[in-house]
């Protein structure tokens, strides 16, 4: 973390592979990720799977708190808002990894979804399965860089995220019209705030896609639309510490009065009062 005056700088990560530089998945124990971790608040151009086996925390993705708890996994994906609040009694590990590491088509999807669930509590009947693709994969990472594939660890990385179960992965395969309208929505957030474009743009009938959004996310179409600019607006006022005049250009709004109504309307706060709360001390 940066500080300027009272003025917390959001840290921009990339992924730098210690060691073995073409390698595509590292990983690394909630203990040496004390070590690295100094309380502040960091946006990735990588992945982030943490694996918790005891203890209690939290941590903060995109303004949202989550509990860090025994036999829990958190996600945290490329360009999301991310802080680790409480780790000190956390015991785990973390593996980073690109977007193009895994190696099967629904890893490869599931890893591509823009809104992946931020925490879940792996079943007990999942855990030894997990337990065991974490600690193969934990094993070949370990390995000489001469003496394993680059593939090896992609491969394990796949069988981590199958086994792993995150509730994300239900919503792609049960609901193909959410899947298609969630792509479109990620491709067009910035240019269409109208749930019917979407309608319109795939081909259903607007209550047909709202009722699919609606049985994969509980929100209605437009709801999920309006979440969508609403978090990446966030992401620019504490991120890339925006005015509400470039957050309007850059999100499609007209100009920045209009902006700024949008915003309130659906966090109660201005633009500048919510950009405040985050940014100072």
């Amino acid at each position: 973390m940066v500080e300027t005056g009272h003025v917390r700088v959001i840290r921009q990560m990339t992924y730098q592979p210690a060691g073995r530089r073409a390698a595509a998945v590292e990983t690394m124990t909630f203990d040496r990720l004390r070590e690295l971790n100094d309380g502040g608040t960091q946006r990735a151009d990588f992945h982030v799977l943490a694996v918790v086996d005891s203890g209690h925390g939290s941590v903060t993705v995109d303004f949202l708190p989550h509990p860090l708890e025994e036999r829990s996994a958190v996600w945290v994906p490329p360009g999301a808002v991310h802080r680790w609040d409480d780790i000190a009694a956390v015991a785990g590990h973390l593996v980073l990894f690109v977007p193009t590491a895994p190696v099967t088509r629904a890893t490869r999807e599931l890893v591509a979804s823009p809104d992946p669930a931020a925490h879940w509590s792996v079943p007990d009947a999942d855990w030894p399965f997990v337990d065991a693709a974490r600690d193969h994969l934990l094993l070949e990472a370990s390995a000489p860089p001469g003496d394993v594939s680059a593939e090896l660890p992609e491969i394990l990385l796949s069988a981590l995220l199958a086994r792993l179960r995150p509730p994300h992965a239900e919503a792609r395969l049960t609901h193909p019209v959410f899947r298609l309208f969630r792509s479109s929505v990620e491709a067009h957030f910035r240019e269409h705030h109208d749930a019917g474009y979407y309608a319109r743009a795939l081909g259903y009938a607007p209550r047909t896609l709202s009722r699919a959004v609606q049985q994969a996310t509980g929100r209605t179409a437009k709801g999920y639309v309006v979440d969508r600019i609403v978090l990446e607006a966030k992401r620019l006022l504490a991120h890339d510490r925006l005015t509400a005049a470039r957050c309007a250009d850059a999100l499609g709004f007209p100009d920045a009065s209009n902006f700024s109504v949008f915003f309130r309307k659906a966090t109660g706060m201005r633009p500048g009062a919510w950009q405040a709360t985050v940014a100072v001390e």
